[in-house]
Formats: structure tokens, C-alpha cells, sequence
């Protein structure tokens, strides 16, 4: 569990039971007005939660935060450098795949799916540096292939930078490398905002149905 989820769920829970125990113990805003302040712990605490899942985005306090909304299915494009090692067999690209990006406030994840593998981020980050208004998305991340791809591809770990302009941006640019010796550029394009395809065609068909739309 990371950091941030468990933060979240640790406010969520002593939150209820802070608010369940209030009313147990006698204590209603209607015996006395100041008894309202005994809730404020909860209302802040349900507050924080609100926050970090939805609030964080919404259009006047998106305008203040400024943190980049990148969640959501993204069609990715590939373009291995030339010297990039790629076994006998393997695709030299340009190679599309699907970037779904579950973001909060304060987490962030990203799950790449290619017609023959998985990769899963872990240690991602959006970083601002000098006030521009371009932030870096960053992330490790750990590839698996479908087994039948393994004995060409076997499994390796990789590392990702993705360059973001504005608060909520429909292209992205990037670089990748991966331990297999392997580097290139990355293109991104916004499918939708949804992060709940599981696989690549799942990905790959709300991406024809997006540019099938008049």
C-alpha cells in the first residue's frame, strides 16, 4: 500500500469512527451550537478524501492548484531509436499502445498495455521545476510480456519521461529507456478519461469508436 493511499484510508477510517462515536457518547448539534465544532474533524477529514479524488480537478479549484490532469486512457506511439536492441523478430516500431493514468492529487499510476505485453509504473511523480507551467511526469516501471512472447521478450524494467504543458493537456511527448538496452520517443494522444479498459483491445476499440465520432 502506498504512502498516500494509506494516509487516505487511515483519515477515512478515524474519521467515521470519529463521527459514529460523537452521537454514542450524547453529544448532537441540536443540544448546543457549539457541539457543531465537535464535527469539524470529520468534515475535514471527509474534506481531505474529497480533495484528493475529485475536488482537486474541479474548474475554479483546478485554476488555483494548477497540478496537471493527465488521467485517463491515452494512445501511445512508440519510435524505437535506431540503435536500440531489439531481438530478431521483434517489432521495430512505430508500435502503438495504450497509456491508462490513474491519478489523484497526491498519487499517481500508469498501466501501458501493447498488442503483446503489460507494463506497470511504480515510483511515478509529476514534477514542476522552474514555474513555466511544463511540468515532468516520471516513472519507473516493470514490463511483462504474454508468455507466449517470452522466450523473445522476456520480462525488464524500464524508466519513462513525459514532458506535460497545461492543466489538462490532450498530447504528451516523451522519452523511454528500458534494461533490454532498448530507447526511443514517445507519443501521446487522449483517448477519454476513462481508466477502466483491461486490455489492449478493450484500448484500442474506445479508441476507433473516439475518432469514428463525428
Amino acid at each position: 500500500m502506498s504512502p498516500a493511499t494509506t494516509v487516505r484510508t487511515t483519515a477515512s477510517l478515524l474519521t467515521t469512527a470519529y463521527t459514529i462515536a460523537l452521537p454514542l457518547l450524547g453529544i448532537t448539534p441540536t443540544q448546543n451550537a457549539k457541539y457543531l465544532f465537535a464535527y469539524l474533524p470529520s468534515l475535514i477529514g471527509y474534506g481531505v478524501l474529497v480533495f484528493d479524488k475529485w475536488a482537486w480537478r474541479w474548474w475554479g479549484i483546478h485554476r488555483i492548484t494548477g497540478h496537471p490532469w493527465i488521467g485517463g486512457t491515452w494512445r501511445s506511439v512508440l519510435a524505437p531509436a535506431a540503435e536500440s536492441h531489439i531481438p530478431a523478430g521483434g517489432n521495430r516500431g512505430p508500435i502503438t499502445t495504450y497509456l491508462t493514468i490513474e491519478q489523484t492529487y497526491w498519487t499517481l499510476h500508469a498501466t501501458l498495455r501493447t498488442a503483446e505485453s503489460m507494463s506497470r509504473s511504480n515510483n511515478a511523480t509529476i514534477v514542476k521545476t522552474d514555474g513555466s507551467g511544463i511540468a515532468e511526469v516520471r516513472f519507473l516501471y516493470e514490463n511483462t510480456p504474454r508468455t507466449e512472447h517470452q522466450a523473445r521478450s522476456p520480462r525488464h524494467t524500464g524508466s519513462c519521461q513525459l514532458s506535460v504543458a497545461g492543466r489538462a493537456p490532450r498530447s504528451l511527448a516523451g522519452s523511454y529507456f528500458t534494461s533490454r538496452f532498448t530507447a526511443g520517443d514517445i507519443d501521446l494522444t487522449l483517448v477519454d478519461r476513462s481508466t477502466e479498459y483491461a486490455t489492449f483491445a478493450d484500448a484500442q476499440a474506445a479508441d476507433q469508436r473516439a475518432s469514428a465520432a463525428p
